[in-house]
């Protein structure tokens, strides 16, 4: 029977950024297999999901010490969407909810090249000198010109997402009998869906620059096992997809496969001989139907 939910997916990102020295940021990045390869932290991923997808809509917060999520008997999983994705409340007694859904980093499927960009606030300070009535060039301090740098990366990066389809719209900390709190199988499909159409069309915004995170290939489907059931097999070499035994296996225990077709890898013909996939449209329309029968609404 099934547990879980579970995805993986090519898309061409941006990197998100680490910490900065002055006005030098660098990407993130992570050390594997003797390589540099730039990420998207699975942090920065889940939050853009959670927000995008509106389960961010309904957040409450508060501070004790730290910012975090309200939670309590009037306000918890079962009925705050925000919830959805893990809490801990420490104001008073401590509750601790896991995510219902994971995420992993979308690492690069290249190595990582280092491209820096130079930039300025040119015209800015310009315009600033001009209303001043001073030279930029003599003083550009007092017109506040600064150049700032920045490594860049854009790259195909895989990630995975695995939903916990037993554990939507439950909150084990607030759920007991005399208290029994869950949401509706309606509410639950809307949750699941509304993640899974934040996959389908992620928008990122980093360093100002809008960034279209869409699936370029995705494979995945409803799973007897709560794990990135597709995280070994997926990869890309070369700017092509590895069509494996292992990935054609798993793939005919009931999955399916989607590609967008626009010469984003160059065998491109290979894979739509190989793993008749269909349109990434198509692909998320039937995972919402699989998902509304598995809640049976």
């Amino acid at each position: 029977m099934a547990k879980s939910l579970t995805l993986t997916v090519v898309a061409n990102m941006t990197a998100n950024y680490s910490e900065g020295l002055g006005n030098i940021s660098s990407v993130q990045k992570v050390y594997k297999n003797g390589k540099v390869y730039s990420i998207k932290s699975r942090e920065s991923l889940k939050n853009a999901i959670m927000v995008q997808s509106g389960m961010y809509d309904d957040l409450q917060t508060e501070v004790d010490g730290a910012t975090q999520k309200v939670a309590n008997e009037k306000l918890n999983a079962s009925n705050c969407r925000a919830l959805e994705g893990g809490y801990m409340y420490t104001k008073g007694n401590t509750y601790v909810r896991n995510s219902s859904f994971y995420l992993t980093d979308a690492v690069s499927c290249e190595s990582f090249v280092n491209e820096t960009r130079f930039h300025n606030n040119l015209y800015l300070a310009m315009t600033t000198a001009k209303s001043k009535n001073i030279n930029l060039q003599n003083n550009a301090k007092d017109a506040g010109l600064m150049p700032y740098q920045y490594e860049y990366d854009k790259s195909l990066k895989v990630y995975s997402l695995t939903i916990d389809l037993e554990m939507i719209g439950k909150d084990e900390n607030f759920c007991n009998e005399e208290n029994y709190q869950e949401a509706s199988k309606e509410e639950k499909a809307e949750r699941v869906k509304s993640i899974l159409g934040a996959v389908e069309s992620l928008s990122l915004i980093v360093k100002g620059n809008l960034d279209n995170a869409e699936p370029l290939f995705v494979v995945g489907g409803l799973s007897d096992r709560k794990t990135h059931y597709f995280e070994n097999v997926v990869r890309v070499e070369n700017q092509k997809l590895v069509i494996s035994k292992d990935l054609k296996e798993r793939l005919a225990k009931g999955y399916y496969a989607a590609l967008v077709e626009g010469d984003n890898f160059v065998n491109e013909s290979d894979i739509k001989l190989e793993l008749n996939p269909m349109s990434v449209t198509s692909f998320f329309d039937k995972l919402r139907e699989d998902v509304d029968k598995y809640y049976e609404v």
